[in-house]
Order: structure tokens, then sequence, then C-alpha cells
């Protein structure tokens, strides 16, 4: 892709996977989903993780899995209000710039 991703397209679209899964979900399964709509490393994801982990949007818990301990995360309230903050956010930035490609932005 030849745009960037920011840190806040970042954690909006980890929010959004993690969401999906009411009891959370695994870093290598959130990697996997997150890959089907930009390019990103797992040494990428987990800063994301971590800082959504400090910034109280997630919540970690280990379940056990095949004999190993897996790390879960679940999206907190705090996350789901960021998460709905970041849908409202990029609903308006993306009509904007769809404006832009499809012949301008009309005044409001």
């Amino acid at each position: 892709m030849v745009f960037n991703t920011g840190a806040a397209l970042l954690d909006a679209i980890v929010l959004a996977v993690v969401s999906k899964e009411p009891e959370g979900t695994y870093g290598y399964k959130i990697t996997q989903e997150v890959r089907q709509v930009i390019e990103l490393s797992e040494s990428t994801l987990y800063p994301v993780l971590r800082r959504l982990q400090k910034d109280e949007c997630l919540e970690v818990y280990d379940r056990e899995c095949a004999g190993r301990n897996r790390r879960y995360y679940k999206v907190t309230e705090r996350g789901d209000a960021m998460l709905h903050l970041y849908e409202s956010e990029w609903k308006k930035y993306s009509e904007k710039i769809s404006g832009m490609f499809e012949g301008g932005i009309k005044d409001e």
C-alpha cells in the first residue's frame, strides 16, 4: 500500500479486530486478520497491543492451549468507546477523501 498507516489507524484496526470476539483473541490471530487489510509484521503489532493495554483499551489474560499458555487480548469499556470514536472519525475522514477523488468537497 502506498499510504502510511499511522498509530491511530493501527489502533483503530486492532480494536476493530479484537472487538469481534467477545472473549478476546490472541496475537497471532490478530496479526492474520489485520494483514487482510494492511501489511503488518508481528514486530509491529505487539507494540500496538502494549500501547492499547497501557491506555486501558485492552485487557490481557492467559489461557492454556495445547499445553502452553496463550496470551489473549480483550477490548475494555474504554477501548470500546475509543473504537466508536475511531469509527465516527474514519467515516467523516473517508467521506472527505472520497469526495476529493470524486470531484471536490461541496460546501457544508
